[in-house]
Formats: C-alpha cells, sequence, structure tokens
C-alpha cells in the first residue's frame, strides 16, 4: 500500500500508451473494484482507513502484484491544504460503529462522541493523478468532502470524461455543470443497486459484453452500463429537483459516450419519481406499522407484568 510520503514520488504512471485508469475515491472495502477492473486498465484506490485498505489487499492480490490495482492508504485533501507546509499528517475521525460514516471534515459536537480521532497521512487527488496519470472515470463517496474535491479537480482543469458523487447536495450538481461544464447526467440509486443491476449486462474495457451483479452498498455502474438514457442538464434538473436528493450518485459526461448512446426524454423522468416515491410511501408505511405494534405490545407487556 502507497501513503503520502510517496505523494510527490516520481510518476508512476501506467507504462502502457492510452490506458485506462479509474479512480475509484472511498474505495471501502473494495467492493467496487471488481467492476472497476473489467472496465479499465488500471485501478487506484483511495481510502483512509487502514483497516479497510488491508481488507482489500487481502481481497486483491494478484491484481496489487501486477499493478492493476493501486491501494493509496491516505486522507483525501485539496491542493491548497499544504502548499507551504512539509508535513501532511492530517486529523481524520474514523466512526466507532459504522466505518462508512468515517469523515476528514470534524464532526458536530453533539455526534462527535461517536468518532475516534486518528493522525493519518494525506494527499490531494490532484498529485494523485500527476503520480499516476489521468483519469478515465472518477468515483467519488467520501463524507461532507465531495464538494471539495470535485472543486478542486476542476480549478485544475481535470475533468474526466465520467464522474460521480453522491447527491446530497444541490451544490454537486451546481458543481459538475458550471466548473466541469458537463451537460448530459444518470441518475443511479444507491439502495436499490444490488436489486436493480444484479445479473446485470456490462461492456467490459475490451468492448465484450458480460453479466455482472454489484453487491450492496456498492456505487453501481457508469457510463453506458447505467440503465436507461442521458438527461440533459436542463432536464436533469428537473429529475433531481422532483427525486430529490439524498443516497444517490450524480453521474456525468461531457457528451454521449458512444454513437448509439441513448439520449433520455422527460417521459423517462416519471418512472424514476414514481420508483423514489414508492420507496418513500413503502418506508412511511413500515414505519407506522412499527408504530402501531409498539402501541399494541406496550399495554400488553404492562398488563403482564401486573
Amino acid at each position: 500500500m502507497q501513503n503520502s510520503n510517496n505523494c510527490l514520488q516520481e510518476s508512476q504512471k501506467p507504462t502502457q500508451a492510452n490506458s485506462t485508469i479509474i479512480y475509484d475515491i472511498g474505495a471501502n472495502n473494495g467492493d467496487d473494484i471488481p467492476y472497476y477492473l473489467n472496465k479499465g486498465d488500471t485501478v487506484i484506490a483511495i481510502e483512509a482507513n487502514t483497516s479497510l485498505c488491508a481488507q482489500i489487499a487481502r481481497r486483491f492480490p494478484d491484481e496489487i502484484q501486477s499493478k492493476r490495482l493501486i491501494i493509496e492508504n491516505v486522507v483525501l485533501t485539496t491542493s491548497s491544504l499544504f502548499q507551504n507546509q512539509k508535513e501532511k499528517n492530517v486529523t481524520f475521525w474514523l466512526h466507532k460503529i459504522d466505518h462508512v460514516l468515517s469523515q476528514f471534515p470534524r464532526p458536530p459536537e453533539h455526534i462527535i462522541h461517536n468518532y475516534e480521532k486518528v493522525s493519518l497521512p494525506s494527499c490531494s487527488i490532484i498529485d494523485l493523478i500527476k503520480k499516476y496519470g489521468d483519469p478515465h472515470y472518477i468515483k467519488i463517496d467520501v463524507e461532507h468532502f465531495d464538494q471539495a474535491i470535485l472543486r478542486d479537480l476542476f480549478e485544475n482543469d481535470i475533468m474526466p470524461e465520467f464522474i460521480s458523487a453522491e447527491s446530497h447536495s444541490i451544490d454537486i450538481f451546481s458543481l459538475l455543470i458550471t466548473l466541469g461544464k458537463y451537460e448530459f447526467f444518470k441518475l443511479v440509486d444507491g439502495p436499490s443497486v444490488s436489486k436493480k443491476y444484479k445479473n446485470h449486462k456490462i461492456l467490459t474495457k475490451n468492448g465484450k459484453e458480460k453479466f455482472f451483479s454489484f453487491p450492496f452498498h456498492s456505487a453501481g455502474p457508469f457510463g453506458d452500463d447505467i440503465a436507461g438514457g442521458w438527461f440533459h442538464k436542463d432536464i436533469f434538473f428537473k429529475c433531481l429537483a422532483l427525486s430529490g436528493l439524498g443516497w444517490k450518485d450524480i453521474h456525468a459526461s461531457k457528451r454521449l459516450p458512444m454513437p448509439d448512446s441513448k439520449i433520455a426524454g422527460s417521459s423517462e423522468i416519471f418512472p424514476i419519481i414514481a420508483r423514489h416515491l414508492a420507496i418513500a410511501i413503502l418506508t412511511k408505511v413500515k414505519h407506522l406499522i412499527k408504530l402501531a405494534a409498539a402501541k399494541i405490545i406496550k399495554p400488553f407487556a404492562s398488563h403482564k407484568s401486573q
């Protein structure tokens, strides 16, 4: 595994000309890596949590040995953070129960007791790209720091063919169209990835079709592997506004990836809205059932104890 001490070492770019490089920012336990290995020549897995990096290393020893997978065990920061400093260790907040909630920004005081404060090496995404090469696709999934990474990329004129980030804030979409100048968009619903994209047809880096199943809590596919057509930014804004923010990944491309890539129209918005409304209604019904069950059980328990 690499760390920030290697961040500014001489270039380790793949020797193969026109290599397809995928940056997995917030790699977690590596569940997205098998798909990315199907899509690219090299995968750069960036993860701050040392124990999760160790899990990835145990899962993919052959790919690491062949240098198709490179693990960067660092906290991802912005290029402006350490411009005038040599020390690049930073404070990172490890969640004590749910590792996916670990984060670089300091948590709010009312929940900070759920986190362990640790000092870890850091690196900017700009330095990593200088080190390994231009990205074909960048997945960004880091708690409360997506916007900063996006802004750092765009202000340094790094705009990959494909990019995605979680849509917890409308600012993500705003950055993609204003600074990134992206034109076409798709939306991946996080909770339904493992069901919707089970035995899903994908196109590998060699142009071959194969079926692939995405595990729960994975980011899912990107590009034309995502079901449905591409929304132009004007229509996608309406789709995003109606379906709401949350555990959904916004995928962006500057142009239609292939000559036969589908363009989504207004008619495709309605199934998306209907699906999200159905999920919301189901969640509400389950909540009401739990409340009703609690009201029934509580009096029964009180009567039994008398």
